[in-house]
């Protein structure tokens, strides 16, 4: 007798919803930090999520279960191309990275996935995902109350730095304890619990406003989500559609860790470019109502594996359960006002597992650093991406995280597999 909930089993309502709640709450946590971090909408966020997550399901024929929610890749290049373009315009390179998505699925199907994985090598992958941690780490200590040349917002001017401190350090305490020592799904959602804690402590002493508490108390049980159109920026597109090939090898990491956890080969059926185009036209959608970017969450792959749920219908219901929640005003107030030195305790740890993640590809893929390829790909990537290298190509500019990546595509096409040296070795 089998002990688990297969892919194609739907499940009656009062069973689905204790299910599916653990899977919202498992993304919730970083799906709302990415919009907050960026200045935009945390209910928008969620309504995407919930929304993507449908998308993906008709695009993978209800066939793979996975959920879609904010992806922190794009942080660094949202903030570039809002600075230079505008929320809007920004908006507009989120579509060109979703397009990114599925042009990539089109040739998927016809040609699979070699081509990919000879143009975006582990190398080059570990490398772009340390850049991400680290070009954010600044922010984090910032938020934090860790730079003491850094001035502190309005909000908290009336507030000693060490109490701004004490919250951060709880949050940061509480997401490191959690990410250690909780189990089962407690151990899936640490970020989410660490953000609760950092509340009631940011509460506690005094770090949260009075009237920030009475405008969350008085808001309308329901309000709709900050929807924003985009508007034209192809610098936005060339900011941001780049990233798109790093987070393409996030997603099929995904996909074959969904393989071994559910017993089955999703490649094949319903097929990667099937998932790949999911996540794409997600992306899309995002772009057009206002929302950041999204991508699958490997923290719904760890409830899948905890609780041998792998039911698409209730992955269907979590989803509809995040739009119901972007709609429902005290929600969203009480995200919105995330105090800042939350964000910084829980973003240490986030950015900084973001940044070691790039080392562990290394590691998990065997890159080689005796062979001098991978040893100069890895150091002209990291530092053009860390340095915030810019340049400009008729009025549009390619910076940070997408110069870095081309730049490391290329190098990766054009230089030999080895060095003159190697060879006569």
């Amino acid at each position: 007798m089998k002990n688990y909930i297969d892919v194609e089993e739907r499940l009656p309502l009062l069973k689905t919803i204790p299910l599916s709640l653990q899977h919202l709450f498992a993304m919730v946590g970083a799906t709302i930090l990415v919009p907050i971090i960026t200045g935009m909408s945390p209910s928008i966020a969620l309504f995407c999520s919930g929304i993507g997550t449908l998308l993906y399901i008709l695009c993978t024929k209800a066939k793979l279960p996975a959920y879609i929610g904010s992806s922190f890749a794009f942080i660094g290049p949202m903030g570039v191309a809002s600075a230079k373009y505008g929320t809007s315009g920004m908006l507009f390179g989120i579509i060109g990275a979703g397009c990114v998505y599925i042009i990539v699925a089109l040739i998927i199907k016809f040609l699979g996935t070699k081509w990919l994985e000879k143009a975006i090598p582990p190398v080059l992958v570990g490398s772009v995902v340390i850049i991400i941690g680290l070009g954010l780490a600044a922010v984090a200590v910032d938020w934090a109350g860790l730079n003491i040349n850094s001035a502190l917002p309005d909000v908290l001017k009336h507030v000693s730095r060490g109490n701004i401190i004490a919250v951060s350090m709880i949050t940061l305490l509480v997401g490191v304890l959690g990410s250690m020592f909780f189990r089962g799904f407690m151990g899936v959602i640490p970020i989410l619990i660490a953000m609760v804690a950092g509340y009631i402590a940011a509460i506690v002493l005094g770090v949260m406003p009075q009237e920030t508490l009475q405008k969350i108390a008085s808001t309308p049980l329901l309000r709709l989500p900050s929807f924003v159109t985009p508007t034209i920026s192809w610098g936005a597109v060339a900011i941001m559609a780049p990233v798109s090939f790093v987070t393409l090898a996030e997603h099929i990491g995904h996909v074959y860790v969904t393989n071994n956890v559910v017993g089955r080969d999703f490649t094949k059926n319903p097929g990667l470019h099937r998932s790949i185009m999911g996540d794409g036209v997600a992306t899309v959608f995002a772009g057009l109502v206002g929302g950041p970017p999204n991508t699958t969450y490997g923290e719904n792959i760890g409830v899948m594996a905890i609780t041998k749920v792998y039911s698409v219908w209730v992955i269907g219901v979590a989803a509809v359960l995040a739009i119901v929640m972007s709609f429902i005003g005290p929600v969203a107030a009480i995200i919105e006002n995330t105090p800042r030195p939350v964000m910084g305790g829980v973003s240490i740890l986030l950015f900084g597992i973001i940044a070691s993640s790039g080392f562990r590809v290394f590691v998990e893929d065997k890159v080689d650093f005796s062979k001098k390829k991978n040893l100069i790909l890895a150091s002209v990537v990291i530092i053009l991406g860390i340095g915030g290298a810019t340049i400009k190509i008729k009025g549009v500019e390619i910076a940070g995280v997408a110069l870095a990546t081309l730049a490391g595509i290329c190098l990766n096409l054009i230089l030999p597999s080895e060095s003159l040296s190697e060879k006569n070795n």
